[in-house]
C-alpha cells in the first residue's frame, strides 16, 4: 500500500518542479525551452521505471515468503504425522523390536538360551546408569540457519523410521552437538534413547532417557521418556525403581497416553507381587 501511495504522489511532485524549471528557465527559443521539459520528462520516466521494478521484486518477495511459510506449515504437518506413527511402530508393541515385557530379554549370542536376569538391585537414581556409561555432553555450536537444522533433524528421523538404528544414533548425535538449544533438541534427545531402547540397549538408553527429562523438563515427550525409564526398570527387575518411576509419571502428568500405560503397568506388577 505505502508503495502505491508513493507510485500516485511521485509523478506529481515530479513534475510540477519539471514545469516550475521550464517556465523560469531564462528566455530563449521555443526549441530549446521544449528540448529542457523533454530531457526533465525523461528523466521523470527513468525513476518511474525503476519504481516500478522496485515494486515488482517486492510483489516476488512475499510471495516468496508465503511459500516458504506454507512449507515449513507442511512439514509440522509431517512431523506431527510422523511422530504418531512411530510412536505407534515403537511404542505399541506392534512391532518385534519393542521390548515390552521380561520374558521378551534378548537371547544369548551363541546358544539361544534366555539370558539370566539380573538381580534385583535397590532404587537407582533416574539416570539409572553406572558411571561412566553415558556418552560425553555435545559441544554446543552456533544454531546457524533454521532450514538446516530441520533438514538435519529430517535426515536423522528417516534413518530411525527405516530401522537403521546405528546410523539414526549416530545423526542424532551430530545434530545435539550442533544445535544443542535448536526447536528440535527434545525430540531429538528422546528418538535418540529410542534408538537404544528398541535394541535393548537398556543401558545407554534409561541415561539418553533421563536427559530428556533433566534437559527439557517443558517438553512434550517428558511422560513419555519416563514411562520408557519405568519399563527399562522394570525390564531390569528394579522393582522399587520402577514402581517409583511408573507413579511418579502418573502423579504428574494425570491426563497423559504414557501414564494410562503407566497404570497399566503397576497393575500388572502388583499382580505379580513385585
Amino acid at each position: 500500500m505505502r508503495a502505491t501511495i508513493v507510485a500516485l504522489l511521485l509523478p506529481a511532485t515530479l513534475i510540477f518542479p519539471v514545469f516550475a524549471a521550464a517556465q523560469a528557465a531564462p528566455q530563449g527559443s521555443q526549441e530549446q525551452r521544449i528540448q529542457l521539459l523533454e530531457r526533465r520528462i525523461g528523466a521523470l520516466s527513468d525513476i518511474l521505471l525503476r519504481l516500478d521494478r522496485i515494486q515488482g521484486e517486492i510483489k516476488q518477495l512475499r510471495g516468496e515468503i508465503e511459500l516458504q511459510a506454507h512449507a515449513m506449515e507442511a512439514l509440522k504437518k509431517r512431523q506431527r504425522d510422523l511422530y504418531l506413527d512411530i510412536d505407534q511402530r515403537l511404542a505399541g508393541g506392534a512391532g518385534a523390536d519393542m521390548p515390552s515385557d521380561a520374558e521378551e530379554m534378548p537371547q544369548a549370542a551363541a546358544g539361544g538360551a534366555p539370558v539370566a536376569p539380573p538381580a534385583e538391585e535397590s532404587p537407582t537414581p533416574l539416570a539409572g546408569a553406572a558411571p561412566g556409561t553415558a556418552p560425553p555432553p555435545p559441544v554446543p555450536v552456533p544454531s546457524g540457519d533454521p532450514a538446516r537444522e530441520a533438514a538435519s533433524y529430517q535426515a536423522a528421523f528417516d534413518l530411525l523410521m527405516q530401522r537403521r538404528y546405528d546410523e539414526a544414533r549416530t545423526e542424532f548425535e551430530q545434530f545435539l552437538a550442533s544445535y544443542p538449544g535448536g526447536q528440535y533438541a527434545d525430540n531429538a534427545q528422546y528418538w535418540l534413547a529410542e534408538a537404544s531402547y528398541v535394541t535393548r540397549d537398556f543401558a545407554r538408553a534409561e541415561v539418553e532417557f533421563a536427559r530428556v527429562v533433566e534437559a527439557h523438563p517443558a517438553s512434550a515427550k517428558v511422560p513419555d521418556a519416563l514411562l520408557k525409564i519405568g519399563y527399562i526398570q522394570y525390564e531390569q527387575r528394579q522393582w522399587q525403581a520402577a514402581r517409583g518411576t511408573l507413579t511418579r509419571l502418573v502423579n504428574d502428568y494425570p491426563a497423559s497416553t504414557a501414564a494410562r500405560l503407566a497404570e497399566k503397568r503397576l497393575e500388572k506388577m502388583a499382580a505379580e507381587g513385585r
